[in-house]
């Protein structure tokens, strides 16, 4: 069973940097498109950024263009989201999800409606906070 696993949250400044890693040990993320979403308290988890399997293609939500950017390393099966200029409104839990290329029909779809996806992390706690 593909098991995914976050790393790199923590406490950080307003106006900060953090970069968040997700991997899957003995599992290859090749076939599949990876996404990060976030759920703070009390509220219904979002979609935040979403990219391909051969990272040709990406997708923000508003919220975040500009100031995140996901990326991936096939050859070290692990994908990032850089997440700078960060904001108290960005604290939360972030999961990474991940939902087979052939299954998705966009990146949109996967990140907005959480299409398709067949494996979650157990998310990794951002908090931005002075």
């Amino acid at each position: 069973q593909l098991q995914l696993v976050e790393s790199g949250g923590g406490l950080v400044q307003p106006g900060g940097s953090l970069r968040l890693s997700c991997t899957a040990p003995g599992y290859t993320l090749d076939y599949y498109a990876i996404g990060w979403f976030r759920q703070a308290p009390g509220k219904e988890r979002e979609g935040v950024s979403c990219i391909s399997d051969t990272s040709d293609q990406t997708d923000y939500t508003d919220s975040v263009r500009g100031r995140f950017t996901i990326s991936r390393d096939n050859a070290k099966n692990t994908v990032y989201l850089q997440m700078n200029s960060l904001k108290p409104e960005d604290t939360a839990v972030y999961y990474c999800a991940a939902a087979h290329r052939l299954a998705i029909r966009t990146l949109r779809t996967m990140c907005a409606m959480f299409e398709a996806i067949d494996y979650w992390g157990r998310g990794t706690q951002v908090t931005v906070s002075s």
